[in-house]
């Protein structure tokens, strides 16, 4: 297993399949890769990426975009790449799923997270720039049938959505999936932005008034995130809350190294200058243990973004 300088163990990838989507989220993050690269990694590169990763104890994937379902290639690469696998997962904006869950889950996809930032139509749209909320709905109903959990992505935003919590709540129990309560992420030069002011919606007092509501508290290794279990009309629902915002602990408990879709290692999603080509050296011919090397370099550039 790989460690980084301040302890932490690497034990998942975080894989951004291409930068294209069909929707335009406005605060999207897009994975911290703020820059136009049009080349993406093949199939057999992402596979042999992940066959070298698993020899080190990376056991875990996650596959990113932009929206990877818009990748013709998407059931070939998860095929390709879940051999090596314990758990393999993907997060999507949903508009595909109606017609993809059964398919990924027989290429080999364990999990997925759908974006799902309101219940309300025009909400939606003026989120996403999509109107697509219905097509997501009965997608995230296909989901459930083949893949598990389903957890369904909430960015909470001041003045547009943060009414929506206990609604979105009711609708995770209702159709059994999790819901991940999140709060918008931003760079520390960025948090004094009019945008940032604008849209922050924090989450403590939130996650205060589930503490008190739930049956049952659980926490997850990864980030020492908190799950909560809260009783609904519908039964129990499964609330997670993510609080990276100036969250030391959150930091602290960080275990993935971020794959950027032309061929990067990027150590932190809120750091600009962290990257490492490895797919240049891959298509020069670079032997599986150069390769390692590259592995181990963006590891020991790891380090606590708040601490």
């Amino acid at each position: 297993m790989l460690y980084d300088r301040f302890g932490r163990p690497v034990t998942n990838l975080r894989i951004s399949l291409t930068q294209d989507c069909n929707y335009s989220c406005f605060f999207c993050h897009r994975e911290g890769q703020h820059f136009n690269a049009p080349l993406e990694l093949t199939p057999a590169e992402i596979e042999r990426l992940v066959r070298i990763a698993s020899s080190l104890g990376i056991r875990k994937v996650k596959l990113t975009g932009g929206e990877p379902t818009v990748r013709r290639d998407i059931l070939e690469i998860v095929r390709r790449i879940k051999p090596y696998l314990r758990d393999l997962s993907m997060t999507t904006n949903g508009s595909r799923l109606k017609e993809l869950a059964r398919p990924l889950a027989e290429a080999g996809l364990d999990r997925v997270n759908v974006s799902l930032h309101s219940l309300r139509p025009e909400v939606y749209k003026r989120i996403t720039g999509a109107d697509m909320l219905e097509a997501v709905l009965e997608g995230i109903e296909e989901a459930v049938k083949y893949l598990s959990p389903v957890k369904l992505n909430m960015t909470v935003m001041k003045g547009l959505n943060d009414g929506e919590i206990w609604e979105m709540i009711e609708f995770a129990a209702k159709t059994g999936a999790v819901l991940q309560l999140i709060e918008l992420e931003a760079p520390r030069e960025f948090t004094e932005t009019r945008f940032f002011r604008k849209y922050f919606y924090p989450l403590k007092p939130v996650e205060e008034e589930l503490e008190k509501r739930a049956v049952e508290v659980r926490e997850r290794r990864m980030h020492r995130r908190k799950k909560y279990f809260v009783p609904t009309d519908y039964g129990t629902a499964e609330v997670e809350v993510v609080r990276a915002m100036h969250n030391t602990v959150f930091c602290a408990n960080c275990t993935r190294l971020r794959v950027t879709s032309n061929g990067k290692f990027k150590t932190c999603l809120l750091r600009k200058h962290d990257l490492i080509d490895f797919v240049s050296a891959m298509r020069r011919g670079a032997s599986d243990s150069e390769l390692v090397d590259l592995f181990r370099r963006a590891v020991l550039m790891r380090e606590p973004y708040w601490r």
